[in-house]
Parts: C-alpha cells; structure tokens; sequence
C-alpha cells in the first residue's frame, strides 16, 4: 500500500494482465488499521459490446475500475474507442439504478418516490441500450484481414 498527499493509503495497481484478466494488486504485506469487515462491500457492475472485445468494471456510479480491450480494438480511431468506454460505464450505471431501484421496490418504497429518485424503469435501460448500441456500433472499417 501507498500514502498519498492526503495521508490514505490505498492499493496501487501494479498491471492488468492480458486479455482482461483481473489486475494485480501491490500488496505490502502491513495489516489495514481499519477492520475490514465496518468497510462496506464495493459492487461491480459490467458492459460489454456486442462482440465482446470492450467490456468495463465500474462502480455503481459508473465511474470505471476496469476496462479490458481485445488488441484488435486498438486499432480504432482514439476518440472512437474512448466514446466506446464512456457508452459501457454509464451503460453500467444504469444497470445498477434498475438493480437499485429493484431492491427499493421489494422493500415497499412508493412509485413516486422511486420517480422522483430517477430510477430508471426496466424499459427505459433497454430502449436507452438499443438506441446507443445502435448509435455507437460501428462497421468493420475493411473486410480484409491483416497478414
């Protein structure tokens, strides 16, 4: 673990591995000061395209944790790629609001309330996904394969 400027220590990622594998976490051996078990759990929640060469780990927020990218992706237009990362976290994130508001819905919360959370509704996330997809998927730039 490292101390930043603030004086936290957090992990420091070392690398990820190839082809998506978990990254690997720089661990000193020193016991956290604070029990692990009053920390609460962080939720990951995935996207990928429809092929499956860019897929994202984010937060509930869809902040990214981590991004895995087939080589062949790389050879993409840089702000292609990039709008391609942003469209799977929020994707990401708005699987998290419907799984959120799920769990409100089963504990009893009103549908108003729910409404005026900005809780997405199950086809509000699958019309949102399809009119992106749809937006951001792109052609295959040459049908020739590279020798």
């Amino acid at each position: 673990m490292s101390a930043d400027d603030s004086g936290f220590e957090m992990d420091s990622v070392v690398g990820e591995g190839i082809l998506g594998e978990e990254p690997v976490r720089e661990d000193s051996g020193e016991e956290s000061p604070v029990d692990e078990q009053a920390q609460p759990e962080l939720v990951e929640w995935t996207a990928a395209n429809r092929t499956g060469s860019i897929s994202v780990w984010t937060t509930e927020q869809g902040l990214p944790l981590g991004i895995s990218v087939d080589p062949a992706e790389l050879r993409r237009d840089p702000q292609a790629l990039a709008a391609e990362v942003l469209r799977l976290c929020k994707q990401a994130a708005n699987r998290a609001a419907l799984a959120r508001r799920a769990e409100f819905e089963e504990a009893g919360v009103a549908p108003e309330a729910l409404r005026r959370m900005g809780l997405p509704t199950p086809a509000e996330v699958a019309q949102s996904e399809l009119l992106e997809e749809d937006e951001y998927e792109t052609e295959p730039e040459s049908w020739l394969r590279s020798v």
